[in-house]
């Protein structure tokens, strides 16, 4: 990479969406909201800013946009309540930050950051994360601000059909961001409300590291979204990162093998790489994934569906 040059990709979930069940309107919607967040994190790149605040600024629109499950717009449980987990890693020195099962905080990916910066802790949960946002005087609001409508038809729907805790529509809402800054240096975020009708306190890969978010400047950024419980167990984002260093394999044939690992144990989903040569690659097995990518030659970009 050239001293100036900086790459980003984003994700807003994977999942069954087709052009056969979405129409022109929604997919024009969807392609707007992703590139909003993909500005936002490459004006942070284009003026020289850090990785690290590039992913963050990304995730706050994602959070902020009640088209995707993360913030406002995440998916209730069961119970009827939005938990809300994210998590954020810095490739220079893998410091890391994570909370699960947050209600209050506008945006957890703010709150995880936090964590990493500000306590001596990697990982908070529920109640305790809660109080550190309060002592750390980020924004609290009314537990109504993530609710939606939709939401709250999908899990109605879940209880009415008697089905298991899995989505209703099966899309894995998750969103993430990955960027390398101009000066090489690597971060991940990645942000969910995790899955419709989840019970018992159900944590997913998006707040672990390794897992649903990884990032290390000796090989890549990565952050994921699909089955959580299959992703925490092949370890994915640690595994992709782990494969280019140590095996010499570029993004995409780390990526792919990973993914076909999942799937072979019967996950689906998806994630999203920065390698520290600008590349930057997307890999799932579901029919789409909401993506887009941009860097410092120009490239901007979004799709929505496999082929795209």
């Amino acid at each position: 990479m050239t001293q100036k040059s900086w790459s980003l990709a984003i994700h807003g979930g994977a999942g069954t969406m087709s052009p056969d069940v979405m129409t022109d309107a929604q997919q024009r919607e969807y392609k707007a909201a992703l590139q909003a967040a993909l500005d936002a994190g490459a004006a942070v790149l284009a003026r020289g800013g850090a990785a690290l605040d590039a992913v963050e600024a990304a995730i706050v629109v994602l959070e902020d946009d009640p088209h995707f499950n993360a913030g406002r717009g995440a998916v209730f449980t069961y119970e009827g309540v939005n938990e809300l987990d994210a998590s954020i890693m810095d490739g220079r020195d893998r410091s890391a930050g994570a909370v699960t099962g947050v209600t209050h905080v506008k945006n957890p990916v703010k709150l995880a950051r936090a964590v990493m910066e500000d306590s001596p802790h990697v990982f908070l949960s529920r109640e305790g994360a809660e109080q550190f946002a309060r002592e750390q005087g980020l924004e609290i609001v009314d537990a109504a601000w993530f609710a939606t409508p939709e939401r709250r038809r999908q899990l109605e729907e879940l209880k009415a059909k008697k089905l298991s805790w899995f989505d209703v529509d099966l899309k894995y809402g998750t969103v993430g961001a990955v960027a390398v800054d101009s000066e090489g240096h690597a971060a991940a975020a990645t942000s969910t409300g995790g899955l419709t009708g989840k019970r018992w306190g159900r944590i997913g890969d998006s707040p672990v590291i390794g897992a649903g978010n990884y990032a290390d400047d000796r090989a890549c950024a990565v952050s994921a979204t699909g089955a959580g419980e299959f992703f925490i167990r092949a370890g994915v984002a640690h595994e992709i990162c782990a494969r280019m260093r140590l095996l010499g394999e570029d993004a995409q044939t780390a990526a792919d093998a990973v993914i076909a690992e999942v799937g072979k144990m019967g996950g689906d989903g998806g994630v999203i790489v920065a390698a520290p040569n600008g590349t930057t690659v997307f890999s799932f097995n579901t029919p789409g994934m909401y993506r887009g990518r941009a860097d410092s030659n120009g490239r901007s970009e979004v799709a929505i569906f496999a082929g795209e």
